[in-house]
């Protein structure tokens, strides 16, 4: 009789737990750079999870979210080909915290769903997870470090009156309604600075992916 003591095929195999991915939240204020900088990592290999990007996904044409936004907002909200008119929608919720927060409690069950699923699918020795409204909802918690890009307010309002058209007032006015530079810096674990070009922005990048790197189990 064979004395051999391999596995049988029916003996259960001691399976090693998955490495989770570090998990890093990119944020920061509105015109800050976060794309610029998302882009940079994704170029390093880095898998980027664009929150904005999945809110846009889960109000598509014909999707329950976008059903439940007319039934609560009116189909006002919607463009001729039956998008979703974010600058409406926008408008409506600007100055009503009700509605906003009657729109949030329709759109985050299905983007938080879908980002975990993403997360979950990704892979990558670390993921950049990119939540404009990391610090506006207290989520800091969700992730092992936040990342902010920062930048002076004065250069925040220039490039969102380039950007988008803005006036003054209504670059002062988003600005008011987001998180202060303050309260974003206070929950940073890293701080990225885009004042300067995009080689100063892809060195500080590059620093952090070598230390994010460092960081992961072997």
């Amino acid at each position: 009789m064979n004395s051999s003591t391999a596995t049988s095929p029916s003996t259960p195999r001691t399976r090693r737990p998955r490495r989770v991915p570090l998990r890093i939240g990119l944020t920061g204020g509105i015109a800050s750079g976060k794309s610029t900088v998302a882009g940079l990592f994704g170029a390093l290999g880095i898998p980027v999870i664009d929150t904005d990007q999945i809110a846009r996904e889960v109000v598509a044409p014909g999707s329950p979210v976008l059903a439940a936004i007319v039934a609560r907002f009116g189909a006002q909200v919607l463009r001729p080909d039956g998008s979703l008119d974010r600058r409406a929608l926008r408008e409506r919720i600007f100055t009503d915290p009700g509605a906003r927060r009657d729109l949030e409690a329709l759109t985050h069950p299905a983007i938080e769903a879908a980002t975990a699923a993403r997360s979950a699918a990704a892979g990558g020795p670390y993921q950049l997870i990119a939540v404009p409204l990391l610090a506006e909802k207290g989520l800091k918690s969700r992730y092992d470090r936040v990342l902010v890009v920062d930048c002076e307010p004065a250069l925040q309002r220039a490039r969102l009156m380039v950007r988008d058209g803005s006036t003054p007032a209504q670059a002062e006015a988003i600005l008011t309604a987001q998180a202060s530079r303050e309260q974003r810096l206070a929950i940073a674990d890293d701080v990225i600075t885009n004042a300067a070009d995009i080689t100063a922005l892809a060195r500080q990048v590059e620093q952090l992916h070598a230390r994010y790197l460092a960081t992961v189990p072997k």
